[in-house]
């Protein structure tokens, strides 16, 4: 029952967490993925507004177009118009109001009018550049524009653009600058550059680090396989593209479930830890308690027996049962004596371990069913080892108890010891019901057993007297159902502990 519940306790624990972590992770990737809707949503409502505000930069650009194609028709007319001036007969009868009041209209357009390179007229010049020098200068710069109407008979009309028309140049120029500006500078929030017509260099570009401009074309193909590019059309300057990446909050968001994992982890592993180290303080510390206690307990009986055994003597009883009965009670006075240091440092010995392994078998045998039958392989010579006798002869008690348990009183027990390199081995193998894999990952546990009146602290105790006392290692050999089990102890083969 204490099993099963336990294997339920595991379930279910194993069913919680893949829950928590399941919802963990559809959480996160379900903020991830309406984040990035969410994202690329304002990127296409902002790629949409570029795209208005670029055909609209374009619409003011052929409108810029238009008025200058009517300034230079403008300046045509002037030009025919000063040349029937020229060319009017003074006698004839010839009406020139229209022809002057269409000059004086002129109010925007500056126009030199030169005949034979001598001025005849300047209009619309400001009053500070009409010095010689400075109409010849400014002759010279319409000249070099190719602002310049020539007529027959030596008329040349020279003229500028209106200062309306530069007014309205400047103020184009700054709305395509910043308009480039903010292709870059978008509230999206989020990496964006803008490339050249072949996708080969970045003209702008915003939330990049200099190590990923550093690689141009390997920049522009990483950001074409995340999103694809918007074509961007400007006047003056033809087509560019717009290329961006994910934010830096969606990027760091898919990694955010792993770390808080991990966090959650830790913090579980560091509570488990501490709870199992208090956990198993205080176990040890009843446990410890119980021992001393049993052992005080046993202390007075033993002694009674003793005393019994040499009243036995003197009534004349065989001293063949007093012999046995004597090597009882020095067995009870070792259990007493391995129960009082339970809670205590130990203290090993130096000794010969094949001699005491010997000793210890030959005692087990003769107490264990005759089915059983103990067959040991020992060195021929002396194996030196630090131990201590009571608590190691515990060890030895316990495997050689459950490996007569496994085999339900019949069977082979094999005792085996050997020195290998610096270490001593001792393997003990019994032809018992074995064990699963799942006994094999518990047996060491303090309370399992798989006996019904069994406490579950035999291989916990050996597995703790091996390792912290004695500097050793016990493991599960081999085991098999319906074959066996063979138990290995390992011991460092010096003393120095």
């Amino acid at each position: 029952m204490q099993i099963r519940n336990k294997q339920y306790s595991r379930v279910l624990l194993l069913v919680g967490a893949t829950a928590i972590v399941a919802l963990t992770l559809w959480s996160s990737g379900h903020i991830a993925h309406t984040l990035r809707q969410e994202e690329q949503r304002k990127v296409e409502l902002w790629s949409e507004a570029i795209v208005q505000r670029a055909q609209l930069v374009g619409y003011t650009e052929a409108l810029f177009t238009s008025l200058r194609n009517e300034e230079r028709d403008k300046a045509d007319l002037m030009g025919e118009a000063y040349r029937i001036i020229q060319e009017a007969d003074p006698g004839a009868p010839i009406d020139l109001t229209f022809i002057t009041r269409f000059i004086q209209a002129n109010r925007t357009i500056p126009v030199l009018v030169y005949k034979d390179s001598v001025l005849q007229a300047d209009i619309n010049v400001a009053p500070s550049m009409r010095s010689p020098a400075q109409l010849d200068s400014l002759r010279d710069a319409m000249a070099d524009r190719g602002s310049v109407i020539e007529f027959d008979q030596g008329l040349t009309l020279f003229y500028d653009q209106s200062n309306r028309f530069r007014d309205l140049q400047t103020v184009m120029d700054d709305i395509i600058h910043s308009f480039i500006s903010e292709t870059v500078l978008n509230s999206a929030s989020i990496p964006v550059l803008l490339a050249d017509s072949s996708l080969t260099g970045i003209l702008r570009a915003d939330r990049f680090g200099e190590s990923d401009l550093s690689d141009t074309l390997g920049l522009i193909a990483k950001l074409m396989e995340v999103n694809p590019p918007i074509a961007l059309d400007l006047p003056d300057a033809g087509r560019r593209w717009i290329l961006y990446d994910e934010s830096i909050v969606l990027k760091q968001l898919r990694f955010f479930p792993v770390v808080q994992l991990l966090i959650i982890g830790g913090f579980l592993l560091l509570a488990y830890s501490t709870f199992s180290a208090f956990r198993r303080s205080e176990q040890n510390r009843v446990w410890v308690g119980m021992a001393k206690e049993t052992a005080h307990q046993l202390g007075t009986p033993l002694s009674a027996l003793m005393a019994w055994v040499e009243v036995l003597r003197s009534e004349g009883v065989a001293e063949e049962v007093l012999v046995e009965l004597g090597k009882d009670l020095d067995r009870l006075g070792t259990v007493t004596d391995r129960f009082s240091k339970i809670g205590s440092e130990p203290e090993l010995t130096s000794g010969d371990l094949r001699a005491f392994v010997s000793d210890t078998m030959v005692y087990l045998e003769r107490r264990m069913p005759r089915a059983v039958h103990f067959n040991l392989d020992l060195p021929s010579a002396a194996v030196e080892a630090a131990f201590n006798p009571a608590l190691f002869g515990w060890v030895l008690e316990n495997l050689t108890k459950n490996a007569v348990d496994a085999m339900e009183g019949a069977g082979e027990l094999d005792i085996r010891l050997w020195k290998e390199s610096a270490r001593i081995v001792l393997d003990i193998r019994d032809t018992g019901r074995g064990m699963s894999r799942r006994v094999q990952r518990q047996v060491f546990d303090p309370g399992f057993s798989t006996k019904k009146r069994g406490w579950g602290l035999g291989l916990s105790l050996v597995r703790r007297i091996v390792g912290e006392y004695h500097g050793g290692q016990i493991v599960i050999l081999k085991s098999e159902e319906g074959v066996g089990t063979t138990f290995r102890v390992s011991l460092p083969a010096d003393s120095a502990f």
